[in-house]
C-alpha cells in the first residue's frame, strides 16, 4: 500500500490522511512503524495541532487497511510519550504540549521612509514601487498591506468590518444553504448564480437607478476582477481620473498602453476634455467615480455627467462607473447611477466591500447587451469558479431587506464619526479643514499653513497614526495645477468603533504640535 486515503469521514474524529509508505524490499517498515512515524511527523509539523481529535482506532484501521490492534497501539504509543492525549469520553486527541517555534527569518528591512517615498514619487500613501511590471507592483502592494497594521488605522479602503451583520449574514446562510438546488453545488453560471444576479437587479434599480436586467449582470470576485476582465475586451487606450487608485489604472494600462490621467477639479473629472483634448483621441474607455470622486470626494457635475455620455455615443467609447460607496450619503439627495443615462455605453461596477467586508470577495457588473459574451469569454479557467454559496447568502440578505437595513445603520455610524472627525478638528486644530464629506467613508483634509505632506506623515507615522497623502493619489503622468493643495487622505471608516476615538485624538493631537512654536507631539510609546 505505497499511498492511504481516508475516503469517508471516520466516526469520532476528522478526515485524517496519512502516508505510511508501506514499499516492499530492505527498506520497508512495518504497518505500526510506519503509523507512529506518519503521526509524530504530522503533529511535529503542525499539520495536526494541538487539541485535534483523531479518528477512533477502529474507524482509522478500516481507512488505512491495517489491524486495529495495530493503530489502538500506536496511539498508546504515543500518549505515552506525550503525542497524544486519551481521556474517557473524549477521544484521543493531540496533546496540548508546546511545539518548536518555527525558524526565526531574518528581520525585513524596512522600505523607505514615506519621506523618502515621497520625493522619489514612488507611493500611494503606503510605498510601492512606479517601476517594474504589473505583478512586481502588485505583489508590492500587497506586502504592504500584510504588514503590521499600524496601531491608529485611519488608510481609506474598507470599512469597519468589527461591524460585520454576524448573525443576520448566518440567517441567510442557512435559509440559502436548505433552499439551494443541487446544481448549486457543481459548477455554475460564469455570469455567478442566478438568485443574485436576480436579487441585484431590482436593489441596483431601486437604491442606485441602474437599469438592467439579470442577463447582463456578470457577478466578479471583487472589483479588479471587474476591470481585468473589461481591460481584455475593450478597444483603445484607456484614460482614467488624474486622482485615483494606481492599480486601477495598472490594470487598464495591462495590455501595454499607459492608461492617460483626465484632469480633476472641483466639480469631478473635466470630460469635456475627451472631445477637446486631441490626446485622448484614441481612448476607448475612461474609468468614472460619478458618485463621489475618489479621493476628492466631489460628485461629478451634471453638465460633466451628460458630457461624458455624449463622447461615448459618438466615438463608440465604454463609460466604467465606480460605484464604490454609492450607498453612503449624508448632507445630500443621492446621486444616481451614471449607467441610467445609457445603459448601452455605460459599465456599472459595485461591489459588497464596502457595505459589508472585503472578505466575501463579491462585486458585480452591469454590461451593455453587446459586451457580455465577449467578458465571460475572455475569463480564463483560474476565473471560472466562485463560490456560489456566498452569492446564494447575498441574494438572501438582499431580498429580505437585511442588506438595507445594515446599510441604513451604517450610515449612521459613518455620519457620527464624520461628524466628530469635524468638531474635533475645528475644536483642535481649526486651520485644517475636511473636505469631500457629504458622503462616502474618507475626507481629505486640508493641511495647516506651512505643514507639507512629508512632515505631516513622518509625525503621524512616530504617533502610530497611519494614512495616506493625497499626492500619493494622484496620476504619474499629471500635468498642471494640482486639485487641492497639501493635504491627507483620513480613511473614518475603518477602525472599530472602540478603537476611533483613541485614532482621532491621535490625529489631532500630531496635527496640532506642527504649528508654530508648538510642542512636539509624544511619539507613541515603544516607538
Amino acid at each position: 500500500m505505497a499511498d492511504s486515503w481516508a475516503t469517508s469521514p471516520p466516526s469520532g474524529g476528522s478526515d485524517l490522511h496519512l502516508d505510511l509508505a508501506l514499499s516492499t524490499g530492505s527498506g520497508a517498515r512495518r504497518p505500526r512503524a510506519a503509523l507512529l512515524a506518519a503521526l509524530r511527523d504530522a503533529v511535529r509539523s503542525g499539520r495536526l495541532a494541538p487539541g485535534t481529535r483523531l479518528p477512533s482506532s477502529r474507524s482509522l484501521a478500516a481507512d488505512l487497511g491495517l489491524a486495529r490492534n495495530t493503530v489502538a497501539g500506536a496511539y498508546a504509543e504515543l500518549v505515552a510519550e506525550g503525542w497524544l492525549s486519551a481521556r474517557q469520553g473524549s477521544g484521543t486527541r493531540v496533546a496540548e504540549r508546546a511545539t518548536p517555534a518555527p525558524p526565526s527569518r531574518p528581520r525585513e528591512r524596512r522600505s523607505p521612509g514615506r519621506a523618502a517615498s515621497y520625493r522619489a514619487g514612488q507611493r500611494r500613501g503606503p510605498a510601492h514601487p512606479v517601476g517594474g511590471t504589473l505583478q512586481e507592483r502588485a505583489r508590492a502592494a500587497l506586502a504592504e498591506r500584510r504588514r503590521q497594521r499600524p496601531p491608529h488605522d485611519l488608510r481609506t479602503g474598507a470599512p469597519d468590518v468589527s461591524a460585520f451583520p454576524r448573525s443576520a449574514w448566518l440567517t441567510s446562510a442557512r435559509r440559502a444553504l436548505t433552499a439551494a438546488p443541487a446544481h448549486a453545488f457543481s459548477h455554475g453560471d460564469l455570469r455567478g448564480t442566478a438568485e443574485l444576479r436576480r436579487a441585484l437587479a431590482d436593489y441596483l434599480a431601486r437604491a442606485r437607478g441602474v437599469r438592467a436586467d439579470p442577463g447582463r449582470i456578470v457577478v466578479c470576485a471583487g472589483f479588479a476582477q471587474g476591470v481585468s476582465l473589461l481591460s481584455r475586451v475593450v478597444a483603445g487606450t484607456a484614460a482614467v481620473e488624474e486622482y485615483g487608485l494606481f492599480f486601477h489604472r495598472e490594470l487598464l494600462q495591462a495590455r501595454g498602453a499607459p492608461a492617460r490621467p483626465l484632469p480633476v477639479d472641483a466639480h469631478g473629472a473635466r470630460t469635456e476634455v475627451l472631445d477637446a483634448d486631441p490626446g485622448f483621441a484614441d481612448v476607448g474607455a475612461v474609468l468614472l467615480t460619478p458618485a463621489h470622486q475618489y479621493p476628492l470626494g466631489v460628485p461629478l457635475h451634471p453638465d460633466r455627467r451628460a458630457a461624458v455620455v455624449d463622447w461615448a455615443r459618438r466615438s463608440g467609447g465604454l463609460v466604467l462607473e465606480d460605484d464604490y460607496d454609492g450607498e453612503f450619503r449624508y448632507d445630500r439627495q443621492p446621486v444616481g447611477a451614471l449607467q441610467g443615462l445609457d445603459p448601452e455605453r455605460v459599465v456599472h461596477l459595485g461591489t459588497a466591500s464596502k457595505a459589508l467586508a472585503p472578505a466575501l470577495r463579491l462585486a458585480w457588473m452591469v454590461l451593455p447587451d453587446h459586451l457580455v459574451d465577449d467578458v465571460l469569454a475572455a475569463k480564463t479557467p483560474a476565473e471560472w469558479a466562485q463560490g456560489s454559496l456566498d452569492q446564494l447568502t447575498l441574494a438572501d440578505f438582499l431580498e429580505r431587506g437585511a442588506y438595507d437595513r445594515h446599510v441604513r445603520a451604517m450610515r449612521h455610524r459613518y455620519r457620527a464619526r464624520r461628524d466628530r472627525l469635524v468638531e474635533a478638528l475645528a475644536a483642535r486644530v481649526p486651520e485644517a479643514r475636511a473636505t469631500g464629506i457629504a458622503a462616502g467613508l474618507h475626507a481629505v483634509l486640508a493641511l495647516p499653513p506651512g505643514v507639507g505632506e512629508e512632515r505631516a506623515l513622518r509625525a503621524l507615522e512616530r504617533a502610530g497614526v497611519g494614512l495616506d497623502a493625497l499626492t500619493g493619489f494622484r496620476h504619474p503622468a499629471a500635468q498642471g495645477p494640482a486639485a487641492a493643495g497639501p493635504s491627507l487622505v483620513v480613511g473614518y471608516g475603518s477602525p472599530a468603533e472602540h478603537a476611533y476615538g483613541a485614532a482621532l485624538d491621535a490625529l489631532c493631537t500630531t496635527l496640532a504640535s506642527l504649528r508654530p512654536g508648538a510642542e512636539p507631539a509624544p511619539g507613541r510609546r515603544g516607538a
